[in-house]
């Protein structure tokens, strides 16, 4: 027994410096003092073998070992905790003196931008913004706007039939039915959103935006939207730009216009942008069509209204020199940080 508990010492002795990780060590410590297989519980167990008027001082011998192991391997823990957070704060080592890491700030996409810019100002001349629904009925989009089913317009747009009935809508302007069907005049709405056509090149997209607006009161005119649309041309493209109307055609508007601005890369006297005409045209109007009016139950007699809608992907392209609409869709980090603020 005096053998055993020599040889325990001296191992405990020569290994238990030899260890640098917690968990080693508590391996190492397990060997000995581990209630199941340890070296020193053993001893215990081996105790019947000791003549019964030895037991009482080789019991008091056998705890004298155990309590000498414990304060060991507690010296050697102490030890080794303060060796693993040394190793720690070592790795984790910053040099303040070192220059920082740069962090690149995101910005605003161009449409993003400029769809912001327009329906601030339109919120400021007293435009309620309203968001319409991306999947109509054919109704909504078409019948009540004055394209009947074997309406020509119905050929200027390249739909997306969902079923026979529904499709992706292919204007905002159907935002305008329901403003018209749920409320009174006065009405004067801003509808922006997702419109979709199946068209695809360097100036359309199959799937684009849209602000299409809505005036009905009592003694609207020609000359108010053309107010309107000067106040709208200065606030976007600067001071000094103004409007022309020329004569056009769309089902829901009469009569109809296509609306131009001045140039306001080289003030009219004409340039590439303009292509050296002076003026660039911007966006579609005209006075509400009496027969959409009265489809959502308003009297034509008493009430008219003027309508306007433009591409907000066209307005960006303009006012920052875009000429690919592909650019906008294509995801890349460099072209949007050229538009940061």
């Amino acid at each position: 027994m005096e053998e055993k508990i020599r040889q325990i010492k001296a191992e405990i002795e020569s290994g238990i410096g030899q260890y640098e990780t917690g968990e080693a060590l508590y391996e190492f410590r397990k060997k000995f003092l581990d209630n199941k297989e340890g070296k020193i519980p053993a001893l215990m167990k081996g105790m019947k073998d000791v003549p019964p008027e030895k037991r009482p001082e080789m019991g008091k011998v056998v705890n004298e070992v155990k309590g000498w192991a414990m304060a060991q391997f507690e010296a050697a823990e102490a030890r080794v905790k303060a060796l693993e957070l040394q190793k720690k704060n070592e790795s984790e080592r910053v040099d303040v003196t070192m220059p920082a890491k740069g962090q690149s700030v995101g910005g605003l996409h161009p449409n993003t931008i400029v769809a912001g810019e327009l329906i601030d100002i339109f919120a400021g001349m007293g435009f309620e913004i309203l968001e319409g629904r991306e999947i109509e009925n054919d109704y909504y989009n078409f019948t009540a706007l004055n394209t009947p089913k074997d309406h020509p317009a119905r050929d200027m747009q390249d739909t997306f039939y969902l079923s026979e009935d529904f499709l992706l809508r292919t204007q905002t302007s159907t935002g305008q039915i329901h403003a018209m069907e749920s409320g009174k005049p006065p009405i004067k709405m801003l509808s922006p959103g997702k419109v979709f056509r199946s068209d695809d090149d360097a100036t359309h997209s199959p799937m684009f935006h849209q602000m299409e607006g809505l005036v009905v009161d009592k003694g609207i005119t020609l000359c108010d939207l053309k107010g309107m649309l000067d106040t709208f041309s200065e606030k976007i493209f600067g001071e000094g730009v103004h409007t022309r109307l020329r004569p056009s055609y769309f089902p829901f508007t009469e009569p109809s216009v296509e609306v131009d601005v001045s140039c306001f890369a080289c003030g009219g006297k004409g340039c590439k942008l303009c292509k050296g005409t002076g003026w660039i045209e911007v966006l579609g109007a005209g006075i509400v069509n009496r027969h959409v009016l009265e489809n959502c139950g308003i009297d034509s007699e008493e009430y008219s209204g003027f309508a306007f809608g433009m591409g907000v992907e066209r307005i960006a392209m303009l006012k920052y020199g875009i000429n690919n609409i592909k650019a906008l869709y294509e995801s890349d980090t460099r072209f949007a940080e050229q538009f940061k603020k």
